[in-house]
C-alpha cells in the first residue's frame, strides 16, 4: 500500500485560512493523478487541489464548508488500489455498490452531460442544501449555475431542502439569511480598514469621449484583424491614468507608517464583477504595454474571474486602481482607495450631454471622471492637475503618442 496525502496548498502571506467548498470524489472512488478534487476559497481567490496521485481515495478528513489553514491534511489516496478499486468498494460496501460494473458507468454518464457547470459560490450553496447539480437550471454564462439559481431552485421546490440559514417564509414578506463568503467578508473589511485609515477625497472632472471614439471607429476593424482582440475604451483610460502618473508620482506613491513609498513602476489594478463579487486584477508594467497589450489582458482577466481562475498572484501588488461603474450605468461615484494604494480613477457611463463650447450649446458625449485620494500625501493641487491630465489625453489621444 503506498498511501499519499492530500494537503491545502500553500496560502499567501496575507491568507491565514481558508474554506473547504465541495468534494468532487468520495471515499472509494478512483481518481486519476492531477483530477481536480476540491475548491477551497480563501478571502482573494478560489485554488483547486489536485490529486497527487492516481489511486482510490481512502479517507477524507475534512468536508465540505470547513475552515482549513495551508498544509492542512485533509484526504489520503492509496496508489496501489487503481486496478482494484471497483471490486474492493462492492465487497466492502454490497448494499451501495451491488450493480455490476457497467451498469453504474451507464448510468453515471447520462447525468455528467445534464448537469451543468457551478460557480464556486454556487457549488458550496448545493452542498450545504443538498441539491444536485442535475436540478438546478444553470443561467450563467454558457449554462454556468449561480448562487442565485441555486436559491432559486431550493425555494420552487425543485429539491425539499432548506437553505442554511436561509428562506424564512413570513406570508408575503420573505427574508432569507446567508453567511457572507470569505471574499465578501474580506471586501468589507478592506472597505472599512481604508476609510478608517485614509483620508480620502475626491474630485470630479469631466472628459469629452469624442475624440476617443471617434479613433475607435476608425481603427477598430482593422485593429482586431492584426491584434486578435476587440478595441475598447478601458486601454485608452488605463494609458491616460499612466500618463498621469508619471507627471505625478505622488498618485502612484503608497503609505508605509510615517515613510512615502514612490513606485518606480506602474501596476494598475482593474476592478471586474465576478460571481465572488469584486475582485482587482493587476496590469502590471501598463507603461511598457501598448493599447493591445492592455485589451488582451483585461479579457484574460474577465475571462478567468468569471470562471474563478484569478490566481493570488493576479490579485497581488498594485500600484493604482481604475473601476469602471460605467459598464452597469453609473454616472457618478466616489470610489475608495485600495489599501495600501493612495489614488484610485472611477470612470462611469459616457453619454450625450448639453456642454457650452465657444457660447454654444453642443451635444457631446461626456464622461465624468473620478479621483478619490489619500490626503494625507497628496494635496488637492497634485490631485486635481493629475486628473485634469488624465482628461487632457482622453480629449487628445495623440498626446499620450507623443509623451505631452
Amino acid at each position: 500500500m503506498a498511501i499519499f496525502e492530500v494537503k491545502v496548498p500553500q496560502l499567501s502571506e496575507s491568507v491565514a485560512e481558508a474554506t473547504l467548498l465541495q468534494w468532487k470524489k468520495k471515499v472509494g472512488d478512483a481518481v486519476s493523478q492531477d483530477e481536480i478534487l476540491i475548491e477551497i476559497e480563501t478571502d482573494k481567490v478560489v485554488m483547486e487541489v489536485p490529486a497527487p496521485s492516481a489511486g482510490v481515495i481512502t479517507e477524507i478528513l475534512m468536508g465540505d464548508g470547513d475552515t482549513v489553514i495551508a498544509e492542512q491534511l485533509i484526504a489520503k489516496i492509496d496508489s496501489t488500489a487503481v486496478a482494484s478499486a471497483a471490486p474492493a468498494a462492492a465487497s466492502t460496501a454490497p448494499t451501495a455498490k451491488a450493480a455490476p460494473a457497467p451498469a453504474p458507468a451507464a448510468a453515471v454518464a447520462p447525468a455528467a452531460k445534464v448537469a451543468a457547470p457551478a460557480a464556486p459560490s454556487a457549488a458550496k450553496l448545493m452542498a450545504e442544501s443538498n441539491v444536485s447539480a442535475a436540478q438546478v437550471a444553470g443561467t450563467g454564462r454558457d449554462g454556468r449555475i449561480t448562487k442565485g439559481d441555486v436559491i432559486s431552485a431550493v425555494a420552487g421546490g425543485t429539491k425539499s431542502a432548506a437553505l442554511p440559514m436561509a428562506a424564512l417564509p413570513l406570508g408575503d414578506r420573505p427574508e432569507e439569511r446567508v453567511p457572507m463568503s470569505r471574499l465578501r467578508a474580506r471586501i468589507a473589511e478592506r472597505l472599512l480598514e481604508s476609510q478608517a485609515n485614509n483620508a480620502i477625497l475626491t474630485t470630479f472632472n469631466e472628459v469629452n469621449m469624442a475624440p476617443v471614439i471617434a479613433m475607435r471607429n476608425k481603427y477598430k476593424d482593422q485593429f482586431e484583424k492584426v491584434h486578435g482582440v476587440k478595441l475598447g475604451f478601458m486601454s485608452f483610460f488605463v494609458k491616460a491614468a499612466t500618463h498621469a502618473l508619471k507627471k505625478f508620482p505622488l498618485l502612484n506613491a503608497s503609505v508605509d507608517g510615517n515613510d512615502i513609498v514612490y513606485h518606480g513602476y506602474f501596476d494598475i489594478g482593474i476592478a471586474v464583477s465576478s460571481p465572488r463579487g469584486l475582485v482587482v486584477p493587476i496590469l502590471r508594467d501598463v507603461d511598457q504595454m501598448n493599447l493591445a497589450d492592455i485589451e488582451k489582458k483585461i479579457a484574460e482577466y474577465g475571462a478567468k474571474a468569471r470562471d474563478g481562475k484569478l490566481s493570488i498572484e493576479d490579485l497581488t501588488g498594485g500600484t493604482f486602481s481604475i473601476s469602471n461603474g460605467g459598464v452597469f450605468g453609473s454616472m457618478l461615484s466616489t470610489p475608495i482607495i485600495n489599501p495600501p494604494q493612495s489614488a484610485i480613477l472611477g470612470i462611469h457611463a459616457t453619454k450625450e450631454r448639453a456642454v457650452v463650447e465657444n457660447g454654444q450649446i453642443v451635444i457631446r458625449p461626456i464622461n465624468y471622471l473620478a479621483l478619490s485620494y489619500d490626503h494625507r500625501i497628496i494635496d488637492g493641487r497634485e490631485a486635481v492637475l493629475g486628473l485634469v491630465a488624465m482628461k487632457d489625453a482622453l480629449e487628445d489621444p495623440s498626446r499620450l503618442l507623443l509623451d505631452l
